[in-house]
């Protein structure tokens, strides 16, 4: 059965193992526009990043961690008219203009806070989408989500706003494999199910699902996103996702498809894509799957 805990690594403090032989990620990445949808307002980016800056990556492929990062997210676009793939665009854009800064601090001689880098710059991503909406009208209010994996040598890096998800499937195949969630959705009702007050069918069904208490962008002040630093293996495997995915599945669907399909992120990301239209499909769908993998 999978796990439900939800972020079960300490976030804050990166951990502090000792240095590893550089691995392999394979993804994969899709998107559907909603039935109800006249745009879609998801976005996603995959790029390599180091102190040239970011390069962007294919919907498909594999790359070494030798010798750059690699940064993957997800974002789930809201507001009037065109705002709300404006939103989703332009947070992606700019942490892939942000994000690289970190080894320019490395070349100086100095070690990179990641954690807070990633909370700065989505501050600074936050900032932009309010002055892009202050200066039209007609994205007055625009916001987006956001979830973003991180990955150095040492350590993943996550990031997310609102109801965007990171999941993490451990052990392929393996009877005893899990499926944790790792981000925490931002809503009270989210909450709720966590400390037991609702099942996860009541959760699916509660008129204040969607209602984040945390957003990226909207005019507000400030944004609190969560970060952490995540272990991760080889054999690991990760699911960024948007909501649309969520409506279309359970948590069990999702472990069900990570066993299916431990070999290939192509086929993973398929399986998912297809089952959740199948189920449900009225809300723009979007994932990026991963897995990790020695070099050869």
């Amino acid at each position: 059965m999978p796990s439900l805990n939800p972020n079960p690594f300490l976030p804050g403090a990166a951990p502090t193992g000792e240095a590893k032989s550089p691995l392999v990620l394979e993804w994969s990445a899709d998107t559907v526009s909603g039935s109800r949808k006249p745009v879609n307002d998801d976005s996603w980016l995959a790029f390599a990043s180091d102190i040239h800056g970011a390069n962007l990556l294919d919907q498909d492929g594999s790359q070494s961690l030798a010798v750059h990062d690699l940064v993957f997210a997800v974002s789930d676009g809201m507001g009037g008219g065109n705002a709300g793939d404006v939103a989703s665009r332009l947070l992606l854009e700019t942490l892939s203009q942000t994000i690289p800064r970190t080894f320019k601090t490395a070349a100086a001689g100095l070690h990179p806070d990641y954690l807070s880098h990633l909370n700065q710059s989505i501050q600074a991503v936050h900032l932009a989408i309010n002055a892009e909406a202050a200066t039209h009208p007609s994205k007055n209010g625009m916001a987006a989500t956001l979830a973003l994996a991180w990955f150095t040598p040492e350590n993943l890096y996550i990031a997310n706003v609102g109801d965007s998800r990171i999941y993490l499937h451990r052990g392929g195949s393996q009877p005893d494999s899990s499926t944790d969630q790792l981000t925490e959705d931002q809503t009270y009702v989210w909450k709720k199910m966590h400390r037991g007050e609702l099942t996860e069918r009541e959760f699916r069904t509660h008129p204040r699902q969607s209602v984040l208490y945390e957003i990226v962008g909207r005019g507000r002040r400030n944004v609190r996103p969560i970060v952490a630093a995540v272990p991760y293996q080889t054999g690991d495997q990760f699911l960024i996702c948007s909501d649309g995915l969520i409506d279309g599945l359970w948590q069990k669907h999702i472990h069900s498809e990570f066993l299916r399909n431990p070999d290939s992120t192509s086929d993973l990301a398929e399986a998912l894509m297809c089952r959740a239209i199948s189920n449900d499909g009225t809300d723009d769908t979007t994932l990026i799957t991963i897995t990790v993998r020695e070099e050869e």
